[in-house]
């Protein structure tokens, strides 16, 4: 039983990122990497934005039950997304002082066929 909820789970996850990104490449970002893994933790998207690289965080929520999608991007987890972005610059060899960089939370509330879509850009 608990199987069958892990796929579930990662085929839910893997939509709502499919989801995200398409909504980030119709307003003419571009995909560097997805499922970045470090040490660290994880970047969900890693996009360009002009000369900016955003760090994007997706969030899923069926419901708002427990404070929603964004409410669960805690203070530990947004420093784990900024360790394992200086891991990612460092890798790129760029110099995280001279990058322009940001972070993105996209949200993604609802039915996940068709869920609302929220961008919230230097979120952290």
């Amino acid at each position: 039983m608990k199987w069958n909820t892990i796929q579930t789970t990662t085929k839910i996850g893997n939509q709502a990122e499919n989801a995200a990104c398409e909504h980030l490449l119709l307003h003419k970002l571009t995909l560097l990497t997805q499922n970045f893994h470090s040490r660290y933790g994880e970047i969900d998207l890693i996009m360009e934005d002009k000369s900016t690289i955003v760090f994007v965080e997706v969030k899923y929520r069926k419901s708002n039950s427990f404070g929603g999608a964004v409410a669960s991007v805690s203070k530990s987890k947004q420093n784990k997304i900024k360790l394992c972005a200086k891991f990612y610059l460092q890798q790129q060899h760029l110099n995280e002082y001279n990058t322009a960089c940001r972070f993105d939370i996209i949200t993604l509330d609802g039915n996940i066929q068709t869920p609302n879509i929220s961008w919230i850009k230097n979120a952290f």
